[in-house]
Order: C-alpha cells, then structure tokens, then sequence
C-alpha cells in the first residue's frame, strides 16, 4: 500500500475520531508527535499504534527530541537529556569523552523512543551558529566549526542508529547564519557561496549518508535570491544533492512555519516540486490536513525509493545495551565536565 508524501504533526494524547478517519484516507507517510501528545510512556505507544493502525501499515512516526530546550518528553515522565552544547564542552576538554557522552547521550534517547514504537528522531542539528545569527539554534549546536560538529553529529546519528531509531540530519543546507527565527519570519543567511561551501555545508555533506535530512526555511542570496531553501530547485539540485551529495529521505521543516507564506496546498506542493520528498504539516489543525492533502501525492520514482530505504534504516534491531550504566557513565562525563568548568 502506497503512502502519501506528507508527515502530519500531532499535539493530542489520543487521536480525535475525524482525524482517524481522515489518516485512513490520507495514508500518509509518518506522523510527527509535539509535547501536548507526550503525556506518558503508555499512552505514547498506545497513539502511535492507534496511528499505524489507522493508515493500516507499520508507517514511521517521528518526534523533535534533542535534548535540551528541544524536547517533546519532558520530566517528570522522563529524564532531561543534554543540550549539543553541552557535548560540545566536553569534546573540547577531552574528545574521546566528548564523542562517548554524545553517542551515549543518543543511545539513551533512542532507548526511550523505541520503547515507544518511536522510530526517527529529528536529529542531531549540524547547523553551525555564527556571531551575529538570531540564536534560535544557540545551544541545540554541537560546536562553532565544521569538524567538530561533524565528529559529534556523527556520534548522535551513531546512538541513535545503536538504539534503533533513525536520525534526520538538519536544517540542509545550514541555519546558523539565519537572521531571524524561521518560526516566526522567513530569516536571511547573507553569506558568500564560497564562505557556505567552506564552513556551513561541511557537517552536512561529512554526514550526507544519513538516512533523511529536513530542510531549512532560510533566503541564501547567494544561492537563489528568490526563493528559500524549502522551495528553491536550484538549492536542492544544485546544493543539497549535488555539492554536498545526500541521497536520502529529504523533508522540509514545519510549512506552518511563518516564514513561509501563501495556501497550505501551495506550500506542498511548490516544495515537492522543487525537489522535496515530503512535505511537514504540523499544526495538528484537520483543516490544515485537509489542505496540505490535496497537493501530496503518493510517493514514487525517487521519492519512494528513497522513503523505502529510510523505512529500513528505522527498522534495525537495538544492540544490546545495558540502561541504567548508560546513564551512570552519561552522568560520570557530564559531572567530569562541570567539575573542569568550575
């Protein structure tokens, strides 16, 4: 049975009875779960099998757990998980220890998602923030350089892919030059191409075999004057695919996001054809479904194959992993790193 291309958000603890109905006709690719439907470990397997069951398949669902101040699972129900920046402190006292926490770290995320029927997590971000940047990435980042972000982005994807889950690389081709937080505008990243091809999209493209990778709703004069990352063919082609040569899954951010504007249907569908395989629809609104809908088709050609090897990378059984060491050893790292500080 084939799928749409579109991930719905959902912000409830339980399906309402007309979005059930509309999954089952929409069959779209995964649903992405946001903290109002995180309200405890039980209740988060249950949605998502009420989910599969209503698009009748085994489909992917997805949340934004980072760790930090991106986080759907949030205490007392679960434990709080580190910041990237927090990796990125230690890796620069010792980058052995760095690299452990951060594959730790990701192991210890997964744990908790598969346990859940959770299969990807949008995951690790290797934007790199600059200086004068609004600091909407800020913390989330795993460094200020190209390398280490792609040491420690690594790693993440690697505790991930140990725990079973699935990571999604983000925002290609990079958001730590936007000027203002995409939720809210649409930011600019006033930057000479050579200068993104020497330091932003070099995380990206040392990761570029991850399994997905979600856009960046972010103007690069540079690029394409007109049009945003999300909908621009020549980023896509010429920048992600190309020059920094990922293959994968790619999904746009969240177009709720302010700095798109224009009809729901309009955004799908001018981000599928600029070369998007997916489109992200997370308002949790049915009538935002509804119109997103109308523009996604079913997946095929490239699209499909490549939504077809990202379903496998989310199937891979977890590795044998002893919980409870995993966070005493985490915490043995992080209180190692506070004591240095202090």
């Amino acid at each position: 049975m084939k799928s749409s291309a579109a991930i719905y958000g959902w912000r409830k603890p339980t399906l309402d009875a007309d979005v059930r109905a509309f999954l089952a006709d929409a069959r779209p690719w995964g649903l992405i779960l946001f903290q109002g439907a995180c309200v405890s470990r039980a209740q988060v397997k249950a949605l998502v099998q009420d989910f599969q069951n209503a698009v009748g398949r085994d489909a992917l669902v997805f949340i934004d757990q980072e760790g930090g101040r991106v986080a759907r699972l949030k205490p007392p129900e679960w434990p709080v998980f580190p910041a990237a920046r927090q990796y990125a402190e230690l890796y620069g006292r010792d980058p052995e220890q760095g690299i452990e926490a951060a594959r730790l770290g990701h192991r210890l995320i997964a744990h908790e998602l598969y346990s859940m029927g959770v299969r990807a997590d949008c995951a690790p971000v290797l934007d790199i923030p600059q200086p004068n940047a609004h600091p909407i990435i800020g913390d989330r980042a795993f460094g200020y350089d190209p390398e280490t972000v792609a040491i420690l982005g690594k790693a993440a994807l690697d505790g991930l892919s140990d725990g079973g889950v699935a990571g999604v690389i983000k925002h290609i081709p990079g958001h730590g030059r936007a000027d203002a937080d995409s939720h809210l505008s649409l930011p600019n990243a006033h930057a000479k191409r050579a200068s993104l091809e020497e330091f932003d999209f070099k995380p990206f493209r040392a990761l570029n075999m991850a399994p997905m990778a979600m856009t960046a709703h972010v103007l690069y004069p540079a690029l394409d004057p007109d049009r945003c990352g999300t909908l621009s063919p020549i980023i896509i082609e010429d920048i992600i695919r190309t020059k920094i040569g990922f293959d994968g899954l790619l999904m746009t951010d969240d177009l709720d996001m302010k700095a798109l504007g224009g009809a729901m249907s309009m955004k799908v569908e001018d981000a599928l054809k600029a070369g998007c395989d997916v489109a992200l629809q997370c308002s949790g609104e049915l009538k935002d479904m509804v119109e997103a809908a109308k523009a996604a088709p079913l997946l095929s050609d490239q699209a499909l194959r490549r939504a077809e090897l990202a379903d496998v990378a989310a199937r891979r059984q977890p590795k044998e992993f002893d919980v409870e060491a995993g966070w005493a050893r985490l915490r043995e790292l992080l209180a190692q790193n506070e004591e240095a500080v202090a």
